[in-house]
């Protein structure tokens, strides 16, 4: 499923980027968690368009690997490299069937990733792959719908997108649609939204430890932007959330 539903957005994936959630929120507190990339190995899993890949190489990173199962993804990512050469690598890939790679990673990231898998092993394996494919003591950075969002909750359309709860149940989480009010039209795409300790035991069953779950935060540039009270009700109720941990 995820695969079609991104195959079909390509380039417009980088528009999710501008929308005040993804602007103020996600991309700054990622970046914040990650820290610094400098002198760093990075692989990047599901990297869409290669938006964080390409960020993390600008920060000084030395090695940027890109990895995604969309083919149309990985197309315009590499077009993006063609157009601004930044010695980034990407390649279509299955994280739960991720290939062996030609060398161990500092660090990895997945961004709206693991939540794609389809059972609870699917997820297991793609965590024991990610761990394979890391040096020692590397650290793994997600970013993911919150297990626990309140779909009682304000409206997120403001902020550029809505959440809502299709009713299916999954084994690893219930089933949801987001819909990102892009311009010319919007764009929905359907997750699983996994269960936290679905999370945090397939990472520890993977080889991973020091688990931690990060609060979403929203950077001084979008309260300037906006002012404090247009992001009360994000804040009150985020609905994405960050986890780091150490393989």
């Amino acid at each position: 499923m995820s695969v079609q539903q991104y195959d079909e957005i390509g380039e417009a994936f980088e528009g999710f980027k501008s929308l005040p959630l993804i602007r103020y929120g996600e991309v700054p507190s990622f970046l914040g968690m990650v820290g610094d990339v400098s002198g760093k190995s990075v692989l990047d899993l599901a990297c869409g368009t290669g938006f964080y890949s390409r960020e993390f190489k600008r920060r000084g990173a030395t090695d940027v690997l890109g990895v995604d199962i969309s083919v149309e993804m990985i197309a315009a990512a590499r077009d993006a490299e063609q157009r601004d050469p930044l010695g980034v690598r990407y390649e279509v890939g299955d994280v739960a069937e991720l290939r062996p790679l030609d060398r161990r990673y500092d660090i990895a990231v997945a961004v709206q990733c693991l939540n794609y898998a389809e059972d609870v092993a699917a997820m297991e394996r793609m965590c024991r792959n990610i761990h394979r494919s890391m040096v020692q003591g590397g650290e793994f950075f997600v970013f993911a719908q919150k297990p626990d969002y309140g779909f009682d909750c304000v409206s997120l359309d403001k902020y550029g997108f809505r959440c809502e709860p299709t009713g299916e149940e999954t084994e690893t989480g219930p089933r949801v649609r987001v819909t990102a009010f892009l311009d010319p039209q919007p764009i929905s795409i359907v997750s699983a939204v996994p269960r936290r300790d679905v999370y945090e035991d397939c990472l520890r069953a993977a080889g991973f430890s020091e688990v931690q779950w990060v609060a979403l935060e929203v950077s001084e540039a979008g309260f300037h932007e906006f002012g404090e009270d247009f992001w009360a009700d994000l804040l009150a109720n985020p609905p994405l959330e960050m986890l780091r941990c150490r393989a």
